[in-house]
């Protein structure tokens, strides 16, 4: 009877162990296909592509933070009521695990809400084809601000994001560019941002052109033309100012009777704005004559009285 007990406690260990085993290797055929099936979609899907731009900026979060404290706490001090926090959340719940080439202006809504702030009447100073003259300018001169300077842009200048439907739902690899996709999470951040600083300039604005640029000052295309000048409000602003800048030493391809210059006027003439144009606005030359001090160009400019 015990020999008997004894085979009969082997043989169900024995079936319980070939059990386990059975289990097992069920368990590893499972994460195998599982993984391969995984591996194929990612391979087809379009979350995968390989998009021309850069992908996402490494430590976004830190970047958007750090902007966001600096900016509210050390060079604006009255916007210390803005939430830092909120607006990271709102920012990354935009694009995170979605279709980088789905993003729509809703997404941003939020965004635009917690970030915005007034800006000062005569400070708005929209630029096309001259962003880093303007932005030193403003750097030297406080009393103008960029969509660069404001809350919006500072944090977001010189970064990208976008998302990706699978985990950890942001690509750091690449992002589509506007040629790939327009409703990319840059470009619909852009024009959001654009349009609301628009809107919220007041008495004279200031445009600065580039009038070295072969295809004219003024493109329809562009940010400004598209988007900034059609959202301006003929009952805010009172003037529009365009300083059409040449490069010290390059070529001057448009003065302020240039086509694509009339083209604008034109289009500021019949929203009923007053418009003024400069060549080489003085203030801005001379800041460009700091880097390039002893060419032909800045020794006129230092001389004319």
């Amino acid at each position: 009877m015990p020999l008997q007990q004894g085979s009969a406690r082997t043989r169900q260990r024995a079936v319980l162990l070939l059990g386990i085993l059975v289990l097992l290797a069920a368990l590893v055929l499972a994460v195998v296909l599982a993984s391969v099936l995984t591996h194929g979609r990612h391979q087809a899907g379009p979350k995968m592509l390989k998009w021309k731009d850069r992908g996402t900026t490494k430590n976004l979060q830190e970047v958007v933070l750090g902007r966001c404290y600096s900016y509210v706490m050390a060079r604006y001090p009255e916007l210390g009521d803005k939430d830092c926090l909120k607006i990271w959340e709102s920012l990354k719940h935009a694009f995170m695990y979605k279709n980088p080439c789905n993003i729509t202006s809703e997404d941003y809504h939020p965004l635009m809400e917690l970030a915005s702030h007034p800006i000062p009447c005569n400070k708005s100073l929209f630029w096309s084809k001259t962003s880093d003259l303007a932005h030193r300018y403003t750097k030297s001169n406080q009393n103008f601000l960029t969509l660069e300077d404001t809350l919006l842009g500072y944090m977001a200048d010189r970064v990208s994001w976008c998302g990706d439907p699978s985990a950890p739902g942001i690509n750091y690899e690449s992002c589509p560019k506007r040629s790939e996709c327009e409703s990319n999470p840059s470009s619909v951040f852009w024009k959001m941002a654009s349009k609301m600083f628009a809107e919220a300039a007041c008495g004279v604005v200031q445009v600065m052109l580039n009038g070295s640029a072969e295809a004219g000052a003024f493109r329809s295309s562009s940010i400004f033309g598209s988007i900034e000048i059609f959202n301006l409000n003929p009952d805010k602003v009172s003037a529009v100012h365009i300083w059409l800048m040449h490069d010290i030493g390059g070529p001057q391809s448009e003065s302020c009777s240039g086509h694509s210059i009339k083209k604008l006027k034109s289009i500021l003439e019949e929203r009923n704005f007053k418009i003024t144009c400069e060549d080489n606005y003085r203030p801005v030359q001379l800041l460009q004559c700091v880097h390039n001090p002893d060419h032909t160009d800045c020794r006129l400019c230092t001389n004319t009285t």
